[in-house]
């Protein structure tokens, strides 16, 4: 949202303050179903995007401003700086058109509402591989290298994607290998329900992920062309690894975790 409002205000991310979750603010959507960048996202763009134009309609309008009389359309702003786009001398700060103007600051609000277009189908979609090495003797499992391969329109900061992607392989790996709820049917109650027991994947399970991002946005889904990058990034990794699995072994697992006792 931050790297969203600094774009749009053409402003460097330090000086960008963003806040949400204060019962104060207005009402959002959720915040599940990978929804949030599509949802305030595009209202934080709507709002900046509101609020740069409102900046520039005020320089435009001022006699005292070297802006005054220009074409609104053709002025940018860069580095907390109005200007021509042809001739970037012609300018000024958005400190000294406010302070010149009596403000000390601009308000505006931005809001965004879901077209609800039902003729495009506005999903991400994802597709994962795997390669797995099987044990023949114990029927252990490890994967070798994994690649997810993602639509989700837009990427608005590649380190926080990727972060995400390779995070969701990890979980994802850790449903279809490790992750094991075992339950006595006695008494209902979990028999691994600590860390020390309830297995989770390290380092060493994981040696080489990488994730990949196909190019473009998508327009009818929203006007920033993001989708979401939540439960994509995870729900296709137990296929893939059993299907790894099943092409090494020739032996169909349908329950994950894959143990040792469904291999041997």
């Amino acid at each position: 949202m931050t790297q969203l409002a600094a774009d749009a205000l053409g402003l460097t991310l330090r000086a960008v303050r963003f806040e949400l979750g204060d019962s104060t603010f207005p009402p959002t959507p959720p915040h599940g179903g990978s929804q949030t960048m599509a949802g305030v996202g595009s209202a934080v763009q709507d709002g900046c995007d509101n609020l740069r134009r409102q900046a520039i309609a005020l320089a435009v309008a001022d006699e005292r401003s070297p802006l005054h009389g220009v074409d609104a359309a053709d002025v940018v702003v860069r580095g907390g700086r109005l200007h021509l786009a042809a001739d970037p001398a012609r300018g000024e700060t958005y400190r000294r058109l406010l302070a010149r103007n009596g403000r000390t600051h601009l308000e505006v609000t931005g809001t965004f509402a879901p077209s609800g277009d039902d003729r495009y189908s506005m999903y991400a979609y994802g597709a994962v591989f795997a390669e797995v090495a099987v044990d023949r003797r114990l029927g252990l499992v490890r994967i070798r290298r994994m690649l997810g391969v993602y639509d989700v329109g837009r990427i608005i900061s590649p380190k926080l994607a990727d972060s995400q992607a390779l995070g969701g392989m990890v979980g994802g790996i850790g449903g279809a290998l490790l992750e094991h709820t075992v339950t006595d049917h006695r008494d209902g109650r979990i028999l691994n329900a600590g860390l020390a027991d309830y297995l989770v994947p390290v380092n060493a399970d994981i040696p080489d992920l990488r994730a990949v991002y196909l190019d473009g946005e998508d327009a009818h889904a929203d006007p920033i062309g993001v989708k979401g990058l939540g439960e994509i990034v995870a729900i296709g990794v137990g296929p893939a690894v059993a299907n790894a699995v099943f092409h090494a072994t020739g032996r169909r697992i349908r329950e994950l975790p894959i143990t040792v006792e469904a291999l041997l």
